[in-house]
């Protein structure tokens, strides 16, 4: 009985976590999210390239079924909201040529830019990606409707 005794007493010592042990585990954890963070920011920045790549590519098979329909593009100035909102002198428009009710805008909320007609094709689409300026790297990448 007094060997059960003892062997209650060991294990209470032993059933917990020593405040040292915790902060152990913490700095694992805090060096380990250190490494993986940046990898992930990385692939969340080309994902969002990617959607915007899909999304243009969405939104040029609209202008061309716009196209079929109106015998020509939406000018610069009607803009894309021509694929969700019918002009009065549009008799022939058979919209929406969208799924949405409204003109999705960039994975980076900005409206995407369109030219018509295009310098590279009968249309330009595009966005200039997270700052919103021409050019740039990684996520600031713009994303072309002719590449």
């Amino acid at each position: 009985m007094d060997n059960d005794k003892h062997m209650r007493h060991i294990y209470r010592k032993q059933s917990g976590f020593t405040l040292l042990e915790l902060l152990v585990v913490l700095a694992i954890i805090s060096m380990l999210a250190g490494l993986v963070g940046p990898k992930v920011m990385k692939h969340m920045a080309e994902a969002k390239s990617k959607a915007a790549k899909v999304q243009i590519s969405e939104l040029s098979q609209a202008l061309e079924m716009y196209k079929l329909d109106m015998d020509r593009y939406p000018t610069s100035s009607q803009g894309l909201a021509a694929l969700v909102e019918s002009s009065d002198n549009a008799k022939r428009w058979n919209g929406p040529y969208l799924g949405k009710s409204k003109v999705p805008l960039d994975p980076w909320q900005n409206e995407y830019h369109y030219v018509a007609p295009g310098e590279h094709g009968p249309f330009d689409l595009f966005s200039f990606g997270a700052d919103e300026k021409e050019g740039g790297e990684g996520e600031n990448r713009d994303v072309l409707s002719w590449e």
